[in-house]
């Protein structure tokens, strides 16, 4: 069965009931149900999603642009159909996976990517607090070869759109866990509050978009624990709501790095190291470190 061939934005259809969740969620936790709301948090968040549609607009256009020219020289002719919508919603999920990785292990791509976690409350908000800046870090990159697969420029818009919609339900705290064993291959709530946590245990861990499965395929899968709330933010959390300094903080540092660097190497990896490299602060040094600290002492 075949699908028209003009196929509508999901996000614009979504973006009322965003709004109305949004109000039943501050409702229901004002009415006793888990999670928390700091209006000036919100409005930090509500501002980054002003701005990410403001970039899309400048610069949506170009990024289409390229993924049609690079269609041009697709490997196979994929047809808009019921069945090429299942693979390439399964496709993009893979990239974007991929994707969310390297923007957590690379710092170029963490400079962009580090807005939407810099909130320290989880609710439906902080799905709004978007990058102003993707397009400068080429995150749009990690989506192209799906145009050279060949699946059609429309159906991989309306794919990312889906994803993207799918992926604001899991950012609340007033969700426990999925039923009917979903939880094995859905990326949920529950998961995506580890994705947002500090702690040592949950850093850089569950980055599928809509299937977990991605994360308990290549071992980068965690649980989440009820005797362990996420602590939510980022390792070293933005002393202001200002939008602007959300936006561009981490770009600032890069540069800082850069200027104060005594090798090549040194401004190499403020670009491509992994974030808090300069300080000794990794996510991996943080996870050794308290592993280490796990460890039961040897018996004398």
């Amino acid at each position: 069965m075949t699908l028209p061939a003009h196929l509508p934005d999901p996000v614009q259809f979504a973006v009322p009931v965003f709004i109305i969740l949004m109000i039943v969620e501050m409702f229901a936790i004002r009415a006793g149900a888990r999670g928390d709301y700091d209006w000036r948090d919100t409005g930090a968040s509500l501002a980054m999603g002003f701005g990410n549609t403001f970039a899309a607009i400048l610069f949506g256009a170009s990024i289409v642009g390229l993924g049609t020219w690079l269609w041009q020289f697709r490997l196979f002719e994929v047809p808009i159909a019921w069945w090429s919508l299942a693979v390439c919603f399964i496709g993009e999920d893979f990239f974007y996976y991929w994707f969310h990785r390297s923007a957590h292990r690379v710092r170029w791509f963490w400079a962009s990517h580090v807005i939407h976690h810099s909130s320290q409350h989880y609710n439906l908000s902080t799905a709004l607090r978007q990058t102003w800046t993707g397009f400068f870090s080429i995150s749009f990159a990690f989506r192209l070869p799906l145009f050279l697969i060949g699946f059609p420029p429309q159906l991989i818009l309306f794919c990312a759109g889906l994803n993207l919609v799918y992926q604001f339900f899991i950012h609340t705290e007033t969700v426990r866990r999925l039923p009917f064993g979903l939880e094995y291959w859905l990326n949920s709530p529950s998961h995506h509050r580890v994705h947002h946590g500090t702690n040592a245990r949950y850093l850089d861990r569950n980055y599928g978009g809509v299937f977990i499965v991605w994360d308990r395929i290549f071992g980068t899968f965690e649980a989440e624990r009820d005797d362990e709330p996420a602590r939510y933010g980022i390792v070293k959390n933005l002393a202001t709501f200002n939008p602007f300094w959300v936006a561009f903080h981490e770009w600032l540092a890069i540069g800082s790095d850069i200027i104060a660097a005594r090798s090549w190497r040194e401004r190499w990896m403020a670009f491509v190291g992994p974030p808090g490299w300069h300080s000794g602060t990794t996510a991996d040094v943080i996870r050794a470190n308290w592993e280490a600290e796990q460890r039961p002492l040897p018996a004398e």
